[in-house]
């Protein structure tokens, strides 16, 4: 199934563009075969939160683009297969829309496609007071969380 005709990727280099976090949710919703890919730490998980694809009738994958300490994670792409991400739709999803850049163009260069990435993240870069609660999947009130992957 192709995006949906609402949802107007940002063109991007590399893949296949950066959708908002509802365009991601429509095209979650929309298409059978989309995935989302939560690419942020278990730290990250864990002490933040994670999205919620459960009224989708989906589960998201949880892998690494780095691990803790900003090592890469040399597994990324093996681990995508194994929990059968081996074609598109794939939405990528950081904390702010930055990460998960890289995790999309390597999918996309890997033969995963479309790659997305979500534009803002999961929680959005932080506002000039610090805080993360400006944009992202949280703010825009889309199902999570809190806790454990």
């Amino acid at each position: 199934m192709s995006v949906p005709a609402h949802i107007e990727a940002h063109p991007a280099d590399g893949y296949a563009g950066d959708i908002t976090p509802q365009q991601a949710w429509d095209l979650l919703a929309a298409d059978p075969a989309a995935t989302l890919v939560d690419v942020r730490t278990e730290g990250e998980w864990r002490a933040i939160g994670i999205p919620d694809t459960a009224s989708l009738e989906k589960q998201p994958v949880f892998s690494e683009w780095v691990r803790a300490g900003g090592r890469p994670n040399q597994q990324f792409l093996e681990e995508l297969k194994a929990a059968g991400v081996t074609d598109g739709p794939v939405v990528f999803l950081c904390r702010s829309g930055q990460r998960s850049i890289g995790a999309a163009r390597l999918a996309t260069a890997a033969g995963i496609a479309p790659s997305y990435n979500v534009l803002e993240g999961f929680e959005g870069a932080p506002g000039a007071d610090g805080v993360r609660d400006q944009q992202g999947w949280k703010v825009a009130g889309l199902p999570w969380t809190e806790g454990a992957q």
